[in-house]
């Protein structure tokens, strides 16, 4: 009898031990539901993470975690961290180390709040983030897929949340990338399941960049970056952004991401005496995110004036540089100042290092690959001229120049060099007429050679027509630049024309 009791009086406190067990867990998992809170504490470890003062931000990001732990906030800006590290110093040890991150966090976000915009979009940014650094590793079929995701599912999110504006941002960019694909790789975009359109994403995008509700503000910094780089490169709007930058009063001192932003498109509009000035000014502070990229540029810098110090840029980004992006370009840069400046040990020193180091992933890089293996040296007055004019200095470059002939050069690719560097430098001064004739030479001389003077001169007749608004004639121009077969930089060519038919189209 007492065994029964004994029984019937432990069964009870199992049912009582069950019952307390089961109101804990309601009880914790009704407090451990997950949130996107971007709170006060959350938006100044973003704003640090944009100035790329990494450490800062994970800081105040490691301070969040521990005060509010279901909050997915700071996991989706850590990715931001991992992104700028992975994207401009390209360490494979860091890669390593980084990635698991990335499929923690996807799986962090699933348990968000599915009610919630910021529950596809936290997925979207990862997805875009890791597509492009995944390119910058090599894992460029993983990147495309990494891109698709992102791209469906802002699309989504769009669908489902009209009315959340950052939406309209990576959405906008999205559209836009697939919009320009040049026709060879159209196939991996119809593969992939996605349709682009130029004219909806830049309006998306500018959309954001102007507007002014809760998100517009938050995410404007960001915004900037997209909506310069798209300008510059797809619409073609070198002045315009140039006078965006300065209208928007950017922090080029203390925000080394518009540092990057500003000096890079500098350097890509030839105008090296801006970069250098910007290169000179920002914030030396340790708290930055430690990167060779500064480096690089003024390596450029240096190289576009013809200075003898333009080396130890180069050498100091090739000795600390741990990725494969630009390695051969800066090779060949340096190949080329000791070219011009009569060592030629050195200068053949490099060369042999461009054909062993860095890879050709970039076109610069795989130009500077093909000509290290044609074992051809450039004529030296044209090598300077070229560099003076990708300095902006026209004036210098011209006169060096003055009374040179295509009959003064006995090589096919020195005359179409000659015709087309006279043509660009008479462009970039202004004088239309008198470059139309040379590029048009340039055209005639090289459209089925390898070297991209030729198909370059057809793309800037493209421009140089649509500007004086004769669309039909710049449509022209641009198709013909897609038409030359297997030249240098084609991808990147066919891709700014294919950019500039759309324009004209108002596509």
């Amino acid at each position: 009898m007492t065994n029964v009791l004994l029984y019937a009086s432990h069964r009870q406190q199992l049912r009582l031990l069950a019952a307390s067990l089961f109101f804990c867990l309601f009880t914790f998992s009704s407090h451990a539901q997950k949130v996107f809170d971007f709170n006060n504490e959350c938006r100044t470890a973003y704003k640090e993470i944009l100035s790329l003062k990494l450490q800062n931000g994970q800081k105040m990001l490691d301070a969040e975690k521990q005060k509010h732990p279901n909050n997915l906030v700071p996991y989706l800006l850590e990715n931001y961290i991992d992104f700028f590290v992975l994207f401009f110093n390209e360490d494979p040890k860091e890669y390593e180390k980084r990635f698991p991150s990335r499929d923690q966090r996807l799986a962090l976000f699933d348990q968000g709040p599915t009610d919630s915009p910021f529950f596809l979009y936290s997925k979207a940014v990862i997805h875009f983030q890791w597509a492009a650094v995944r390119i910058k590793f090599g894992y460029r079929w993983d990147a495309g897929w990494e891109f698709r995701r992102s791209f469906l599912q802002a699309k989504e999110n769009l669908a489902s949340f009209p009315s959340f504006s950052p939406n309209k941002l990576y959405h906008g960019a999205m559209q836009v990338t697939v919009g320009t694909i040049p026709d060879g790789y159209k196939w991996l975009s119809n593969l992939l399941g996605m349709k682009g359109n130029i004219k909806e994403g830049m309006k998306s995008v500018e959309q954001f960049v102007r507007g002014n509700d809760e998100w517009e503000n938050l995410f404007h910094d960001e915004s900037i970056f997209y909506y310069c780089y798209l300008q510059f490169y797809i619409q073609n709007n070198k002045e315009g952004v140039a006078k965006f930058i300065k209208s928007q009063q950017l922090d080029l001192v203390n925000n080394h991401l518009f540092a990057y932003l500003a000096s890079n498109l500098a350097l890509n509009s030839q105008d090296s005496e801006r970069a250098e000035d910007i290169l000179e000014k920002r914030n030396k502070g340790s708290e930055y995110l430690s990167t060779s990229i500064w480096d690089l540029e003024m390596g450029y810098v240096k190289l576009h004036k013809l200075e003898p110090d333009a080396a130890q840029y180069f050498d100091k980004f090739l000795k600390n540089f741990k990725g494969k992006f630009y390695v051969k370009d800066a090779l060949q840069k340096l190949s080329w100042h000791y070219y011009l400046a009569g060592d030629q040990n050195k200068a053949s020193w490099y060369r042999a290092e461009v054909l062993k180091r860095g890879n050709t992933d970039t076109e610069a890089d795989k130009q500077a690959q093909k000509e290290a293996r044609t074992g051809r040296w450039p004529n030296k007055t044209l090598l300077q001229a070229r560099l003076l004019n990708d300095g902006g200095y026209y004036k210098e470059a011209l006169r060096l120049l003055h009374g040179k002939s295509v009959s003064d050069y006995h090589a096919v690719e020195d005359q179409l060099e000659l015709s087309y560097r006279v043509g660009r430098l008479y462009d970039d001064m202004g004088a239309d007429t008198a470059a139309i004739p040379f590029y048009k030479e340039a055209i005639k001389l090289g459209e089925f050679r390898k070297e991209y003077f030729a198909a370059r001169a057809a793309l800037q007749l493209g421009m140089l027509y649509e500007g004086k608004g004769d669309k039909a004639t710049a449509i022209t121009w641009y198709e013909r630049c897609m038409k030359m077969p297997d030249h240098d930089y084609k991808n990147s060519l066919d891709q700014r024309a294919k950019a500039g038919v759309a324009r004209c189209k108002g596509n």
